[in-house]
């Protein structure tokens, strides 16, 4: 019980609720738009946030170093500055290019900061991270399969 009053669960309820405030918004938009859009639209989806988690993970050379929690909040944390760094330059757009963008590397954060354990109190947040997760899980199987199959054709 005593756990909840400790200084590192203090700063962990003040990062959910600044994800709560910067991120959800954005990732709950993409998911949504995701699951409404057609089949012909949906690898639009997986590239956008399979782009923005490559440009979020960590470099190579430093996961031989690493735990996977730490991989995990250092791509969301990536992730989470770019949203910030493109809501502060575009403004609170909630449609267009610029948005659809945006709401990826929300969608990364918040699945990265599911995947590091950062929602384990916040039911609604951990929901969100879940469905986030299984996004990038399908765009990573999608965009892996497209690759294997650019290979076959090419041999």
């Amino acid at each position: 019980m005593f756990d909840w009053f400790k200084p590192e669960q203090r700063v962990l309820r003040r990062k959910v609720r600044l994800d709560r405030k910067c991120l959800e918004a954005g990732a709950r938009r993409f998911l949504r738009s995701y699951l409404s859009a057609d089949q012909g639209r949906k690898p639009q989806f997986y590239q956008a946030v399979e782009e923005a988690t490559r440009e979020c993970s960590p470099a190579t050379w430093s996961l031989l170093v690493i735990e996977d929690a730490q991989i995990a909040e250092a791509t969301s944390e990536a992730a989470f500055q770019i949203v910030l760094q493109r809501q502060k330059h575009a403004g609170p757009t909630k449609d267009g290019p610029t948005a659809f963008v945006t709401d990826a590397y929300a969608t990364v954060a918040v699945a990265y900061r599911r995947a590091a354990g950062m929602y384990i109190r916040n039911k609604n947040m951990q929901e969100l991270g879940t469905a986030a997760v299984h996004l990038l899980t399908m765009a990573t199987s999608y965009t892996t399969g497209q690759r294997d199959e650019g290979d076959t054709v090419t041999q």
